[in-house]
């Protein structure tokens, strides 16, 4: 509880004066200042559009635009503030009720029950602890069981895929693979062609050699 009242002490000093007051004597109405921060911030985002439109009207745009956001955030920050102070005493108010049931509750056992349920309370634990242990080892496994199967999957596509396109490329070069193999043939069939014609001459036999000239008679 000491503690509990230290917290509360040091919360406080994150509201107004008036609200720090009857905040510590423990009759602040706190969802009354929940409501009274919403209003200021409905406010805020109110004033802050309609400077944001007066600014576009003036000459120095940004300038204005600049303090616009400035003094917003200012105030926004100083909301949330509160805010977070406020909801700080509801938990703290909310975790020493519930400690003062439990100290209530305790002193009214008999110290042997205390230490039975006590040991009881330690056993439970650990079992929960050991079923979320076990049940986080489960869910790890289960985890990489599926990724593996979808790296599998996904193996499988991509080969897939990849025949796919290879096939794809194959019936796409077919006509110039076929023509290439074409113009390859004619060109053996002309070569040989042209081989054959060649060796056909040099197979002929020559012709008889000419006549040599008949010599001149000497004139008279």
């Amino acid at each position: 509880m000491k503690k509990f009242a230290l917290a509360l002490l040091m919360t406080l000093a994150s509201l107004p004066l008036w609200a720090q007051s009857n905040a510590a004597a423990g009759n602040a109405d706190l969802e009354g200042e929940k409501r009274r921060l919403s209003t200021e911030r409905e406010a805020i985002e109110k004033r802050f559009v309609e400077e944001r439109a007066a600014c576009y009207k003036k000459f120095a745009v940004e300038d204005c635009l600049r303090e616009s956001r400035s003094r917003r955030r200012t105030e926004t920050d100083n909301i949330k503030r509160q805010e977070t102070a406020i909801n700080d005493i509801l938990r703290q108010r909310s975790g020493a009720a519930e400690l003062q049931k439990l100290d209530q509750k305790a002193g009214t056992q008999r110290p042997q029950d205390s230490r039975e349920k006590q040991e009881q309370s330690i056993q439970g634990q650990k079992e929960r602890e050991q079923r979320a242990a076990d049940h986080a080892t489960s869910r790890a496994a289960t985890a990489a069981e599926a990724a593996e199967r979808e790296r599998q999957f996904q193996s499988k596509q991509q080969a897939h895929a990849d025949e796919q396109a290879k096939a794809a490329q194959r019936q796409a070069e077919a006509p110039t693979a076929a023509k290439r193999f074409e113009d390859k043939q004619k060109r053996a069939e002309a070569h040989r062609a042209s081989r054959e014609r060649q060796n056909a001459n040099r197979s002929k036999p020559r012709g008889a050699p000419l006549p040599a000239p008949a010599a001149s008679s000497p004139t008279p």
